[in-house]
């Protein structure tokens, strides 16, 4: 893609989806009483590598925001390479939130063993992944979740805490490719 002063170009569709899933996750932090913050030009300008930084008293962290309708998920080893070098030149915590259609986010450590699988040029997570190492926002961040009564999950901010029978009942063959 051709760079002109400094930003990528690239499509608009996609562009303003990217921009959706961040103000929704930037929402769940500012509901959770976190202070954030969403990066100009993440994504498309250098030197904007994570897409929202958020913290409270004692926790500081960098997130790099992703959505899907399936998985896997690629991600370029580059853009991870980036933004673990950004998080750690401002002491942040990297932090990879992605959004899978029909299960909510799902975040990720990408410094713990495992967490990202190799697939060449680039980093995948898949389903295995997300179950082993996908944690929700109260289990991520250490907050305390609120009881729906409604439902035995759990849920905060809008986003459903599934349990493994769950999860598995939500997960149909044609939902992974």
């Amino acid at each position: 893609m051709e760079l002109l002063f400094g930003v990528k170009e690239i499509s608009m569709s996609n562009k303003a989806k990217g921009s959706k899933t961040e103000r929704e996750l930037y929402q769940i932090f500012v509901d959770n009483h976190y202070r954030a913050v969403r990066v100009a030009g993440s994504g498309t300008m250098e030197n904007a590598d994570c897409d929202i930084i958020a913290g409270k008293k004692g926790k500081k962290f960098a997130i790099e925001a992703k959505s899907c309708k399936k998985l896997p998920k690629y991600i370029s080893k580059d853009q991870i390479d980036r933004f673990m070098t950004f998080s750690d030149i401002f002491g942040l915590k990297p932090v990879i939130a992605i959004r899978v259609n029909r299960l909510g986010w799902v975040f990720l450590n990408p410094k713990e063993k495992n967490a990202l699988k190799d697939s060449g040029k680039n980093w995948a997570i898949n389903m295995e992944i997300l179950r082993k190492k996908g944690k929700r926002f109260p289990q991520f961040f250490g907050e305390k979740a609120r009881n729906n009564k409604e439902n035995k999950s759990l849920k905060i901010g809008g986003d459903i805490l599934l349990d493994e029978k769950e999860l598995d009942n939500l997960i149909r063959d044609d939902y992974i490719e």
